[in-house]
């Protein structure tokens, strides 16, 4: 007897081969049967007219702090993510001194924005001090689907070398040979893999850079021979110059061909894989083609280089809820105390857009709060649209904010500013900034369709009022395999390679990522007609109270972790058959 019989579904089953017809038979939380399957069973889900796919495997996700106190692990868990791999970009929470969460949490609310309110009130600081320790902690708690940890540059740097001397200094030989025995250690104890952050756009919100910013070769290099000691984990880093120059923070130490050279080192010297965020960035809209056939040398060369890709342009939200260009006017300061209802009555008269409009900016004190975010926002119009629907993500120039300012002769501010105020004042705007510098995702589907490219940066987690891009899993199937109209889409079994069987080995996750006998029943039972995203909702669940924007799906029928039905037509079933997974 099964325990769950999928019947009749259009089987895509991670390995890139096209969609055939036929029958999965679930048990004890396994793919026991394939094809014309007739053996009898608890459960049968009728999948005609429905694809079904592995579970999704995230690898670019920031729910460091979030697992502490939430076990559905949405958005993830709303869009047919069944594993996900947190740590990324150098920050996390372990290892941490006695004294040592506040610098942690202020990394972490800088670089992914995520509330420092939050982080202090919803993690049990003391349960642990070392990477291991922090690995048993989530051991003992059980979520809507798979969580693996990395051991991250900034935590490792700062409770070695101390918060100040972390930050900028070079590690002696000494430190690096401890931080060394940390990073072997992790790795034997389960951690994912090693993750640090090269880009001086990566801040905490005081302004200082992520410790390992700086950090010179012999460090990394350092460091990927203990990975290579231990024989386990990903090498995973966030480079210079991966969105721009950045000159008006004095500009990046290296450029990404001078990375890529030296990922290549690392990977080599660790025998590890390698991942590492790849966008299209405005300075040099081609500069990823060149990244490319740098990947594809260094890989011919021994290296195992697997650049992270997006499937759109990234979004940064702006609404008058969150962040937005006048939030740090002086006369918009002044509001600050009302209500938003109240605010947004004040916002519609003449005279108080007038004030506002002519009013100058105050920084916030704090350097790398998000509030600073205003001034990229105002120098931007030209990448900045109003959605016309929630998967509007490959707009026309001409609807961009600048472009309706000159057709209508007027200032694109003061188009800006009508525009927050449209739902009354509860709409979203998007700025398209990398990988949508040419008003087209062309290069993005280049990007997807390379052969050493896996699908990620979605940031599930962090940026919560920033960035809404956790939700890539879902608009990957409806934009490239549905709904494209403003070039060539692509074949529903390379999107779904590229999410679960890649991910899943780029990570060394053997048991997943693929419908095959023996693998793990992570499943995704999808109506692709269906399929869809809801309207974006600003949602004040964090503790203490903190926001976040999150977006629903519809479409997901059914989704399986480990064999267990988590999902229903979107709504959470409340089993929790997720576990800290840990590195092979």
């Amino acid at each position: 007897m099964l325990d769950t019989l999928i019947k009749g579904g259009s089987i895509v089953d991670g390995t890139g081969c096209p969609p055939r017809s036929g029958d999965i038979g679930i048990k004890d939380g396994c793919i026991v049967e394939l094809g014309t399957v007739t053996t009898p069973a608890t459960q049968t889900i009728d999948a005609d007219g429905a694809v079904v796919a592995p579970g999704w495997v995230d690898t670019h996700t920031h729910y460091d702090g979030q697992v502490a106190w939430d076990d559905e692990i949405a958005p993830s868990s709303d869009h047919g993510v069944t594993t996900v791999v947190m740590g990324n970009c150098g920050v996390g929470f372990a290892p941490v001194r006695p004294n040592g969460a506040k610098a942690l949490i202020e990394l972490m609310e800088g670089v992914e924005d995520i509330p420092g309110s939050a982080l202090y009130e919803g993690m049990p600081w003391g349960e642990w001090e070392t990477f291991e320790d922090y690995l048993d902690f989530l051991d003992g708690r059980e979520y809507s689907l798979d969580i693996g940890a990395q051991l991250p540059h900034g935590a490792l740097r700062s409770y070695v070398m101390g918060e100040r001397e972390s930050l900028e200094a070079n590690a002696s030989a000494e430190q690096i040979e401890e931080m060394s025995g940390h990073v072997e250690r992790a790795m034997r104890a389960g951690a994912m893999g090693f993750s640090t952050s090269r880009t001086i756009g990566h801040r905490s919100i005081s302004g200082d850079p992520v410790p390992g910013t700086f950090a010179a070769d012999e460090e990394l290099i350092g460091l990927a021979c203990a990975m290579k000691k231990a024989g386990r984990g990903v090498f995973q880093a966030i480079p210079a110059s991966v969105i721009g120059d950045l000159e008006f923070l004095g500009g990046e130490q290296k450029t990404l061909l001078d990375e890529i050279a030296l990922f290549g080192e690392v990977s080599r010297a660790s025998g590890r894989k390698l991942t590492y965020t790849q966008l299209q960035v405005g300075e040099d809209v081609d500069q990823w083609r060149s990244a490319f056939r740098q990947i594809d040398r260094e890989n011919a060369n021994g290296a195992q280089l697997y650049p992270q890709v997006t499937s759109r342009g990234v979004g940064f939200m702006t609404s008058l809820r969150t962040y937005h260009m006048f939030m740090r006017r002086a006369a918009y300061l002044a509001m600050a105390d009302l209500s938003h209802e109240a605010r947004v009555r004040e916002l519609r008269k003449p005279e108080v857009k007038a004030k506002i409009l002519a009013s100058e900016d105050i920084p916030h004190p704090k350097t790398g709060s998000m509030e600073n975010v205003y001034e990229y926002f105002g120098n931007n119009l030209q990448q900045m649209f109003q959605l016309e629907h929630s998967a509007d993500y490959e707009p026309e120039e001409k609807r961009s904010i600048l472009a309706i300012a000159v057709a209508q002769g007027r200032e694109p501010q003061d188009v800006m500013y009508d525009a927050l105020l449209e739902k009354d004042g509860t709409t979203f705007c998007v700025l398209l900034g990398p990988s949508y510098h040419e008003y087209t995702l062309d290069p993005v589907r280049e990007m997807i369709a390379h052969r050493s490219s896996v699908l990620g940066l979605g940031d599930a987690g962090a940026h919560v009022n920033f960035v809404s891009d956790g939700v890539l899993p879902t608009f990957s199937l409806m934009h490239w395999v549905r709904d494209r109209t403003r070039g060539e889409k692509l074949p529903i079994e390379l999107l779904v390679h590229k999410q679960t069987a890649a991910t899943a080995s780029l990570y060394g996750l053997t048991d997943r990522g693929a419908l095959a006998l023996g693998k793990r029943a992570d499943i995704n039972i999808i109506d692709i007609e269906k399929l869809s995203l809801g309207e974006f909702e600003l949602r004040a669940d964090l503790p203490a109270g903190g926001s976040r924007i999150l977006q629903s799906a519809q479409g997901y029928v059914a989704t399986f972790v480990k064999g267990q039905q988590t999902r229903a037509n979107g709504e959470d079933l409340g089993r929790r058959p997720g576990r800290l997974v840990r590195g092979a």
